[in-house]
């Protein structure tokens, strides 16, 4: 092959992967195009880290690493070239012919795992993945830590020799807690081992890949840890028996098992000759050793994070992981996304000096072309009643010009903040949700239903099998249970078998036709869910387990709620056979279990949503209030005193400012109630270390917050205490005004709506009103501000 046309291909191949990748910046294109070998990808907030990692896996599929090869597979002449230049002058870009010709050692999309940490992330992946590549998307590994490792061990968990099956079941933290308990009571400093103290202890254990025996033996000279140890010991007893895994057993599990079978460990390396992991900086011990185990044969593994977002290592992150990629691969190539999408010039160049304070970072400078943007607002209040009353009010004002409720988030260090918003908020009608508060299925009748479907599932689950025994009440109560315990502990089998031998035993004798009919209803059940849908599974389990029929008799007034729960639950059985090749009880069991908040945040609820900085993570609002910047609570009190976790609070603090996009606001009080007690500290830190140049600072007292924002002159009466909505000693503007049902009524913000139903409260009135654009609120009347139309 002539010389000349060699190099006129190799130059025609990459002006076409570029056109083809035109839609990246330049630092973007080559974290695309650098397929071989190890690679590191400093993404900064907001960089397009999972556009990046999007495009890197279908240039993988399309054309290998044909970019920085000089290799060319095909034999080419002047008709090829003639054919290239064609394809680059009219974007023909996605014929499978221009693939084969332009590819360097291209590989089947099975061949590719790209693992993240959130079901939420691993989604979007998956749904931009499959716009971009269609069917060859689902061959490709895009999901979670956990569900990776669920898949491997669900093959391969027996080959441990340790009596687990690959129908085991997941435990949450819930469950974990309540099996911990049972061996906390045999201690007698009770309140010194409390399931708190003690599960991350052994969390932290198995992060390690330390096993009962391995955690005793570097815990001997400890009799604190000595103690945790035993109970670590009696707690991994009880989830083997019940053929149960923790969230740590999973990763931990998977880890020994490569270490313990190089067979199985050969045969996961030779599939997977692609690894990408996607925020690595919160990656545990065991998470890295999982990762590097896999990728020791090809070597070609991607790790996309940002040492300035490791906000995690109070559950075990480790960001010398990140900071020593490059010891560990010392031929890593490194790139840095600094281009920002999100923020405006001014966000960044905060979020810039502020992170910059930290000495343990890898370095880089966040930059865009979105333009300067507002200064940030610094808000002084005297406590956090009056910080409340301005965000919310602030909120309205922003959405009578225009805004949504859901361009705004309101953030804070801890949950315990939440209280005095939320009481503001509620009293000016103003829709919200708590992300991190409690989870849909963590509701009682949920976790019920769960239940059956993991004794189902899993006869040998003793802990779900117990809850669901006399739910709904069938007559088995707690000294049949205590007797089947007993039995249990003596022949060693689970309380399932020793109901379905009852008749072995005389004990159960008065008991026998009750327990008989309970058994046989599994058994019909576990036949069921081999042939019928995980979703018409679940009906029959609500409707013949007499579930249903115990909540419809149920004349409280939240049964009707937890009915629609329930169809919940049946409808997201169902979404999830959609996305299945085939749909399994284990799968949906496994796919709610890894549920978390984020799972379900839905970002076209057009509610004002509040959440921890921990929890914002990932997300982004146009408006953000961070509420309590006052050093100890932002950073914490437990950081004053420490470097390294004075770094991490900063780190925090770096997440929460590029969350917002267009306008941020911070805030703090010169006194505030937290748990009971009246605090009082200086600002924080952080925002001292914001240039001036970059923000507005305001001093408010309650009484201009109120003024500011308070009905024209006579439209009210005279002001009064309210002790209602926004707590005690907050001034509000009284009306004498009545309302009743029927009324026409025009609110400054949310326009007209006619009054559902007016409730005296005191002095004043709860209105429910359904309005013609924002739908039905309930609020306070002297707050509301309103007119009769």
């Amino acid at each position: 092959m002539p010389e000349n046309i060699n190099t006129e291909f190799i130059k025609l191949r990459k002006e076409i992967m570029e056109a083809d990748f035109s839609r990246l910046n330049d630092m973007q294109r080559q974290a695309v195009f650098h397929t071989k070998g190890p690679l590191l990808i400093l993404a900064g907030a907001g960089s397009g880290k999972t556009t990046v990692l999007v495009n890197r896996i279908a240039c993988i599929l399309k054309y290998g690493n044909a970019y920085e090869s000089e290799k060319i597979e095909y034999d080419v002449n002047n008709e090829t070239l003639d054919y290239l230049r064609d394809c680059l002058k009219n974007k023909r870009f996605s014929e499978e012919r221009l693939s084969r010709l332009l590819s360097v050692g291209k590989v089947p999309a099975w061949s590719v795992m790209a693992i993240t940490f959130t079901n939420k992330a691993a989604n979007e992946l998956k749904e931009r993945l499959s716009s971009m590549l269609g069917d060859d998307a689902r061959d490709i590994w895009a999901c979670t830590f956990h569900s990776a490792c669920s898949r491997i061990l669900r093959r391969d968990i027996d080959k441990l020799d340790m009596g687990y099956t690959g129908s085991f079941t997941i435990y949450d933290t819930d469950d974990s807690v309540k099996l911990i308990r049972q061996f906390v009571k045999d201690v007698k400093d009770e309140k010194s081992f409390a399931s708190k103290v003690v599960l991350p202890t052994i969390s932290r254990a198995k992060e390690k890949c330390l096993d009962p025996k391995e955690f005793a033996s570097i815990s001997s000279n400890d009799s604190r840890m000595d103690m945790i140890a035993k109970i670590y010991e009696k707690y991994q007893q009880a989830l083997r028996r019940a053929n149960a895994l923790d969230f740590d057993d999973m990763i931990m599990l998977t880890v020994k098992l490569f270490e313990k079978r190089p067979d199985v460990l050969e045969y996961y390396q030779h599939r997977f000759k692609y690894i990408l992991v996607d925020e690595y900086q919160d990656t545990n011990h065991a998470q890295y050793r999982l990762v590097s185990l896999l990728a020791d044969k090809h070597r070609n593994i991607c790790v996309v994070g940002d040492d300035d977002q490791s906000i995690y290592r109070f559950r075990g992150a480790t960001i010398e992981n990140i900071l020593s990629f490059e010891k560990q691969y010392p031929d890593a190539k490194v790139i840095k996304l600094e281009q920002n999408y999100r923020s405006t010039s001014t966000i960044l160049n905060a979020a810039n000096e502020v992170i910059a304070n930290n000495k343990g970072r890898k370095g880089k400078i966040l930059w865009t072309k979105n333009g300067t943007g507002e200064k940030i607002d610094i808000n002084e209040f005297e406590d956090e009643s009056s910080e409340s009353q301005y965000i919310s009010n602030s909120i309205l004002e922003n959405v009578k010009n225009g805004a949504k409720f859901s361009d705004h988030a309101i953030l804070y260090r801890m949950n315990a903040q939440s209280g005095a918003i939320e009481k503001a908020l509620v009293s000016r009608g103003i829709p919200y949700r708590i992300i991190g508060g409690f989870r849909f299925y963590e509701r009682m009748e949920i976790k019920d239903i769960l239940a059956y479907l993991c004794v189902i599932n899993n006869k040998d689950d003793d802990l779900h099998f117990e809850r669901i025994v006399n739910v709904p009440k069938r007559g088995i109560g707690n000294a049949t249970l205590e007797a089947a315990h007993e039995i249990s502990d003596r022949y060693g089998i689970s309380l399932y078998e020793v109901f379905k031998r009852c008749d072995e035993f005389e004990c159960f004798s008065r008991k026998a036709v009750k327990i008989k009919s309970l058994i046989n209803f599994f058994e019909e059940m576990r036949s069921a869910s081999k042939v019928i849908a995980p979703h018409e599974l679940i009906t029959e389990v609500i409707e013949k387990s007499g579930y249903l029929a115990e909540l419809e008799s149920d004349k409280s007034s939240d049964s009707e709620e937890r009915i629609q729960n329930l169809n919940t639950l049946i409808s997201n059985a169902a979404d999830y056979e959609k996305n299945q090749d085939e749909p399994t009880l284990s799968g949906f069991l496994e796919e709610t279990s890894l549920m978390t908040d984020l799972d379900n945040y839905d970002e076209n609820a057009d509610t004002v949503v509040l959440m921890t900085v921990h929890s914002a993570k990932g997300l982004e609002f146009p408006i953000v209030y961070i509420a309590g910047m006052e050093d100890g609570i932002f950073p914490n009190q437990a950081a004053l005193s420490f470097p390294e976790e004075m770094e991490e609070e900063r780190r925090l603090a770096y997440v929460a400012i590029t969350r917002a996009k267009e306008k941020l606001n911070f805030s703090y009080a010169r006194s505030r109630m937290i748990f009971g007690k009246t605090v009082y500290h200086r600002r924080s830190r952080f925002i001292d270390e914001i240039p001036e140049i970059y923000v507005n600072e305001h001093t408010s007292s309650r009484e201009q917050i109120f003024n500011a924002f308070k009905p024209a002159k006579g439209q009210f009466g005279k002001q009064t205490i309210q002790t209602g909505g926004l707590g005690i000693g907050q001034k509000a503007a009284h009306t004498e005004e009545k309302y009743q049902a029927g009324d026409i009524v025009v609110h400054d913000t949310f326009g007209k709506g006619i009054v559902l139903s007016a409730k005296a409260m005191g002095n004043d009135m709860l209105l429910e009103i359904a309005f013609e654009r924002f739908g039905t609120k309930k609020i306070m009347a002297n707050f509301a501000k309103l007119k009769r139309a």
